[in-house]
Formats: C-alpha cells, sequence, structure tokens
C-alpha cells in the first residue's frame, strides 16, 4: 500500500504565505515525479506545480514567481512554499504521484485527500 498525505493548510490574509507538505509512504521502490493540484469550488482540478526526482520542476503560469516546488529525496516528502497569496489561490489542494512500488516493480499515480487554503483579502 501507499499512502500521501498532506499538512499545512489553513487561512491566511492576502499577500501571507503557507508552506504545504506530503508525506508518501508504503512499499515505495522509488518516486519518479511528485506536484501539488489544486481545485476551486465549480472548477476543474489543474496542475499547480510539479517535481521530478532529478529536480526539474514545472508551474502554472498563475503561480509563477510565487510558489516553490521541492522535493526531499530522502523522505519521499515534496513541499509547496506559497508566498504572496491572493484570493484566488482559495482552493483544495492535493499532492499527487507517480510511483514505483517494490512488488509489482511498476509505477502507479496516487493522490492525497486534500488539503484546504482559504486566502482571505
Amino acid at each position: 500500500q501507499v499512502q500521501l498525505v498532506e499538512s499545512g493548510g489553513g487561512q491566511v490574509q492576502a499577500g501571507g504565505s503557507l508552506k504545504l507538505s506530503c508525506a508518501a509512504s508504503g512499499t515505495i521502490f522509488s518516486i519518479n515525479r511528485m506536484g501539488w493540484y489544486r481545485q476551486a469550488p465549480g472548477k476543474r482540478r489543474e496542475l499547480v506545480a510539479s517535481i521530478t526526482s532529478g529536480g526539474s520542476t514545472n508551474y502554472a503560469d498563475s503561480v509563477k514567481g510565487r510558489f516553490t516546488i521541492s522535493i526531499d529525496n530522502t523522505k519521499n516528502t515534496v513541499y509547496l512554499q506559497m508566498n504572496s497569496l491572493k484570493p484566488e489561490d482559495t482552493a483544495v489542494y492535493y499532492c499527487n504521484a507517480d510511483i514505483v512500488r517494490t512488488l509489482p516493480r511498476l509505477q502507479y499515480n496516487y493522490w492525497g485527500q486534500g488539503t484546504q487554503v482559504t486566502v482571505s483579502s
């Protein structure tokens, strides 16, 4: 079994900062990619940022320059530092990962349970 456990969500005023964490645990052989998605009420889930185990990153245009994704491969944990938050960043943030399990040695895609981020104006 593999689990993704997120933490760090909450409520903050516009211009503030939050840091999300997502730890993967279970029968993990390797992690190829981890990322963060978000879904606001009435909207589709969208990619916020992703990072490979080698450190290559990808950001949505709306968060470039404000959010930073990082990964600690020794802890199987991905972080999302969110600065200069805006009310439009309000959403449920979901962790996502491409994980190769020990047995069978296959890659699967996993989602976390989501954490609420609310930015007030």
